[in-house]
């Protein structure tokens, strides 16, 4: 009967069936960036991920619950990230909004390669419910809290007048428009430029909370 304590080798296989998994997932983000959904076949992953398509089958038993999967990582990767910031920022709403603009242009996000497969998902959402509930219990999510930080910032401020959901979403479009124009147009506008032009966007909105962009960051 295999162990269950700590470094025992039923952790190990755990752990090796994790690292498997996850090998799996970043080399179906890669085909899929590469080729989109259709084109990607599961000998293509295999492929890139150095593995046998029985292991792909052990694991995931078909192409589309790895790509179910792969949804599921990227969602989970980019909620640990965003939550890690708010908890790291600043206090203030204006401190934890400028927080989150800077984490959706950051390396570890604005990978060209991830937001390719992002907009591959999005693409596919119609026919796929599942990836439709998926992305929108997230999404909502990011609204609600982004909408709350604005209304914060507008009870403070009686001569403004805005609706914070307005604002929120309109934060949220505005940044998937600049990922959009990252893909498809990557020559054109960079890291730098998008961020800067979402805190032109909030500037414009609550001028004494944003400051004008100004320089760029890294």
């Amino acid at each position: 009967m295999a162990q269950t304590e700590s470094g025992t080798p039923s952790d190990s296989r755990t752990q090796a069936k994790q690292r498997r998994r996850e090998q799996l997932i970043k080399a179906t983000i890669k085909c899929v960036a590469k080729r989109g959904f259709s084109a990607t076949t599961m000998a293509d992953i295999t492929r890139e991920a150095g593995l046998s398509l029985g292991i792909v089958n052990l694991h995931f038993k078909s192409k589309d619950k790895l790509l179910l999967e792969t949804l599921k990582y990227l969602s989970d990767e980019y909620r640990h990230h965003w939550e890690n910031t708010l908890e790291k920022s600043g206090p203030a709403p204006a401190d934890k909004l400028t927080a989150i603009v800077h984490l959706d242009f950051s390396k570890a996000i604005c990978d060209r390669k991830k937001l390719a497969v992002w907009f591959a998902f999005w693409g596919e959402t119609r026919s796929r419910p599942i990836y439709m509930k998926t992305c929108a219990e997230y999404d909502n999510h990011y609204v609600q809290v982004e909408a709350e930080l604005f209304a914060e910032m507008l009870r403070d401020n009686d001569e403004i007048q805005h609706d914070p959901v307005i604002l929120a979403t309109t934060m949220d479009a505005l940044i998937d428009g600049l990922w959009l124009d990252m893909v498809l147009t990557p020559t054109e506008v960079n890291r730098n430029q998008a961020r800067n032009l979402v805190f032109n966007y909030l500037h414009t909105v609550l001028p004494d909370y944003f400051p004008p962009p100004s320089g760029t960051h890294v």
